[in-house]
């Protein structure tokens, strides 16, 4: 399969040093809208047919593998079946943000310490919702150490984000806490908590000469921004879109944009053919 050429001169140079130095390379891949379909019910959601098992050939072949991503690390362990990519040092699960992380070593979860005012938001957020015009349907997804939030099953999903939206900053501002806005929903959490930190540990961990993040959120505007930054240290980068009309921003953004989750699968397997030649 030939790969599809990104857009961009620095994107192509991004995808040429991948292809041309594997093991120096660092791929990073949101879930939800990326290697796995949106759905209306976040549990409902299950990876694209294949991409796993790629994902197991592309550990093997360049310098490690992440899954960046705002949901718990457990859900995406339950919801993935990763197997034998769980024990594998190359492979790395980051949830919440950052919040959490996969120990292969130790096989578990850890996470850094809770925030002080997600107990606060937690007992206030569902009155602060009930009072919000065309709020029926909407859902609190609560993730432990950060709320989210949901629209999409609302009645009028966009008239209650934006009516929302205020509120929200509004309550994660008096509880030391900061508002970011998605695909249909609203993500309360500790402030500075975002991919592109992830994005830029993963890369200097790993002493990458090359970074690749897949990414189709508003919330993946920060690890686009971390590739750019890395690309102004000397570190080659691409930036890809799993394509949306509801997030124009990130197309606008990337080097190279693909038809959503079966778009990424087929780019994945497209890579790992290249790259075992």
């Amino acid at each position: 399969m030939v790969l599809p050429s990104p857009s961009s001169a620095e994107g192509k140079a991004g995808l040429a040093a991948i292809v041309s130095r594997p093991a120096e390379a660092t791929l990073a891949l949101d879930f939800d809208g990326v290697i796995a379909p949106i759905v209306a019910d976040p549990a409902d959601s299950r990876p694209f047919p294949g991409v796993i098992a790629t994902l197991h050939r592309l550990t093997s072949l360049v310098g490690s593998v992440s899954i960046v991503t705002g949901r718990a690390v457990a859900h995406v362990m339950a919801l993935g079946d990763f197997g034998a990519l769980a024990e594998d040092d190359r492979f790395g699960v980051f949830g919440l943000y950052g919040l959490q992380r996969w120990d292969p070593q130790r096989r578990e979860v850890v996470s850094a310490v809770d925030a002080p005012g997600v107990p606060v938001v937690r007992r206030l957020l569902p009155g602060v919702i009930a009072a919000a015009p065309d709020s029926a349907g909407v859902v609190i997804e609560d993730k432990g150490m950060s709320l989210a939030v949901h629209t999409r099953r609302a009645d009028r999903p966009e008239e209650a984000f934006a009516a929302l939206r205020g509120p929200l900053i509004d309550l994660a501002a008096a509880n030391g806490l900061a508002m970011e806005p998605g695909r249909f929903v609203l993500e309360l959490r500790p402030p500075g908590v975002n991919k592109g930190n992830v994005v830029s540990g993963i890369a200097e961990r790993r002493g990458a000469k090359a970074v690749a993040y897949f990414g189709d959120d508003l919330g993946d505007l920060a690890a686009f921004d971390a590739v750019d930054a890395l690309r102004a240290d000397g570190v080659a980068g691409l930036k890809v879109c799993s394509g949306s009309d509801e997030v124009p921003a990130l197309k606008e953004r990337a080097d190279l944009v693909v038809d959503g989750p079966p778009g990424v699968a087929a780019f994945l397997t497209g890579l790992a053919g290249t790259l075992e030649g």
